[in-house]
């Protein structure tokens, strides 16, 4: 593999000294992008453009050419591991992600495994292809779904409004709940694992819908998993330690307790103040975030006014601290493409009065 050129999100993550504020963005690679629009349509379908290496590492790397962002994520689904698992993946125009073969009862729990790691091998190949083409410009970046936020959609059969079907699981067969999670969490260690063997330089867990559950249910049933994949995990690779994100959304009440996950950084969404984040977490990891994504249907002036309200309330990026800016969730696929542009030039230019020895 080609040697790093710019390890400054690595470097973030890690609380080391930067000279200025990484930026990427979740769903960087995606719909807002008429590139990604046109490669999607050679492909046929989204399983399509995900199954297909060549496809992914070709709208990876679509947000890099345009933009100078300080990492690559895997262009990649959080349901590639249940898909694997059997359930049978499928896309309904309008209508989202769904399964053929749904969690509902006992028998169909209590048969489900593991998925062989060459179920997944698509995904390992478009990593190493990815780093490969990306020719050590930045660092890639490696996720997968939190085993809660896999449960929702392996109980529920898609998405929720309510997640009716996956909480009432929950509450009455709390047994069947821990079941599935404790296999999800094996499965999403050793997704992860693959991802850095395969080059991914970085790993990310998104827990879209922990921030749906309960005070005391939220740690038992979610956090508790993900703390066991975040255990499981390869932290050295390559000769350099591999920093593990975790992202809650909605998770704000539970910072504390997600900052002693064992991960470098924690995710915040658009709900969460900064600056008191920061005080409640400390020196214990880095923070990512958190620019509400409809910041950028404004015009010029406005998004730069709120990177600069958001990296003022980080405030300075002293010894032992670390701020990776983002959005507080993925991006619109309604955004112009040219509001991204003033993003990451903002952040950058801004950024670099809050490092340094005059920081």
């Amino acid at each position: 593999m080609t040697t790093l050129q710019n390890d400054t999100f690595l470097r973030a993550l890690l609380r080391q000294p930067t000279d200025y504020t990484p930026v990427w963005l979740m769903r960087q690679a995606g719909r807002y992008l008429p590139e990604y629009k046109a490669t999607r349509k050679r492909a046929g379908s989204f399983l399509g453009l995900a199954k297909s290496p060549a496809y992914a590492t070709e709208v990876t790397l679509q947000p890099l050419d345009r933009y100078p962002l300080d990492a690559a994520i895997l262009f990649s689904d959080i349901l590639t591991v249940p898909d694997a698992m059997g359930l049978g993946l499928y896309f309904s125009d309008g209508e989202g992600p769904k399964f053929e073969r749904p969690l509902r009862d006992e028998a169909a729990i209590q048969a489900l495994r593991v998925p062989e790691p060459d179920s997944l091998r698509y995904v390992f190949d478009a990593v190493t292809e990815i780093r490969r083409a990306l020719q050590g410009r930045v660092p890639l970046i490696g996720f997968s779904g939190s085993p809660w936020t896999l449960a929702c959609y392996m109980v529920e059969g898609g998405g929720s409004s309510d997640f009716r079907t996956v909480k009432s699981m929950l509450y009455k067969r709390p047994d069947l709940m821990h079941h599935i999670l404790e296999l999800n969490a094996q499965a999403v260690a050793a997704y992860l694992n693959a991802q850095i063997e395969a080059g991914a330089q970085a790993v990310m867990i998104f827990d879209t819908w922990g921030g749906t559950l309960a005070d005391g249910i939220y740690q038992e049933f979610s956090l508790a998993y993900m703390r066991r994949v975040i255990a499981g995990l390869i932290r050295e690779h390559e000769g350099r330690r591999v920093p593990a994100i975790v992202f809650t959304k909605g998770g704000g009440l539970w910072l504390e307790d997600i900052a002693d996950s064992g991960a470098d950084a924690v995710g915040l969404d658009w709900t969460v103040n900064l600056a008191q984040a920061r005080a409640r977490i400390g020196a214990r990891c880095a923070l990512q975030g958190n620019l509400d994504p409809n910041v950028l249907f404004a015009d010029a002036p406005q998004i730069e006014a709120q990177v600069a309200r958001i990296l003022a309330s980080f405030g300075s990026v002293s010894a032992g601290a670390g701020h990776v800016f983002n959005l507080g969730h993925g991006i619109s696929q309604f955004t112009p493409p040219d509001a991204v542009s003033v993003l990451v030039k903002a952040v950058h230019e801004q950024s670099r009065a809050y490092h340094g020895p005059a920081a």
